[in-house]
């Protein structure tokens, strides 16, 4: 029996490594997507927070070609990606951000479940986003508005249209999600946008998005952290930061006998000495370097 070629098995060996180590690489590539997807995008940190941790709230948007109103929405009944409904004055559609399915792109899933509203009719829903590389870019889709007016609900109510007979299965759902449901408020702060207050129980958090590049943020952080200004004041603490679609949200524990609105001051004096920390140049000191790796371990990388 003749002996197979051990030059031609090598060469095929190295094939079908160099193959998998491509397709693995591609992968990888893929799987990094686009690290800060909402960049550039107008109310690009309340999306984000609409998207990772706020329980109800809506925005409305204007669409380009699109006559009824459209609104971007923390969830929807069974984490849908879109529905159009019909209202006294003709239709409204809802966009969610927190769906069951995601995809590697979500600024794509977003941009793909607004051009699936252009086309909607009363009645219709939209399981999960499909995007297509037809699909305008979001922001272009969202280029037309200027900012972002958020509005917080108390509970999930406006899953329903207002006067109409409501599904016992949708009724249901409703009463579920609000038991579930943590009061929640975005405090309005000049300088301090999307800064979510949240009552957790035994504490209240306030979780602020923030749209400075994360490394330069995170240096500043460690410089107010080293000399013990990075709070919101009286009954408050730095509790840690996450880290979600190339954002930093850093994290600040309350006394929560305290409303909501009390914070302002706080969030606007740190605004302030974020803005100061973030134009300083210099090298960090050693302190500040101890500080940094100390936050540093208490991140938490949201997907």
């Amino acid at each position: 029996m003749a002996k197979k070629s051990r030059r031609n098995f090598e060469a095929k060996t190295d094939s079908n490594r160099q193959a998998k180590l491509a397709a693995r690489a591609a992968e990888r590539e893929e799987l990094a997507g686009n690290p800060r997807p909402f960049a550039g995008v107008v109310g690009e940190c309340d999306i984000v927070a609409m998207q990772q941790f706020v329980p109800s709230a809506t925005a409305k948007v204007e669409l380009a070609g699109v006559d009824h109103p459209v609104y971007l929405s923390t969830v929807l009944p069974g984490a849908i990606a879109a529905l159009t409904r019909a209202i006294p004055s003709g239709t409204e559609s809802f966009v969610g951000l927190q769906t069951a399915a995601y995809g590697l792109a979500p600024e794509r899933d977003l941009a793909a479940s607004l051009a699936w509203v252009a086309k909607s009719e009363a009645g219709d829903t939209l399981q999960a986003a499909e995007p297509s590389d037809e699909d305008p870019e979001l922001a272009e889709l969202l280029g037309g508005n200027e900012s972002l007016e958020v509005t917080v609900h108390d509970n999930f109510a406006w899953w329903a249209a207002e006067g109409a007979e409501v599904h016992p299965q949708i009724a249901q759902a409703i009463q579920h999600a609000n038991s579930a449901m943590m009061p929640s408020a975005r405090i309005d702060t000049p300088g301090a946008d999307a800064a979510w207050w949240v009552d957790a129980g035994e504490r209240a958090h306030i979780r602020w998005v923030r749209p400075e590049d994360e490394d330069a943020l995170f240096d500043a952080m460690a410089r107010l952290h080293n000399r013990g200004e990075l709070t919101l004041g009286d009954g408050s603490s730095f509790a840690g930061s996450f880290r979600t679609t190339g954002l930093l949200v850093p994290v600040f524990d309350l006394d929560n006998t305290k409303p909501s609105d009390h914070w302002t001051d706080g969030l606007a004096t740190l605004d302030t000495k974020f803005t100061e920390a973030l134009a300083e140049t210099g090298e960090l000191s050693s302190d500040e370097r101890a500080s940094r790796n100390g936050l540093r371990a208490r991140q938490v990388t949201l997907r």
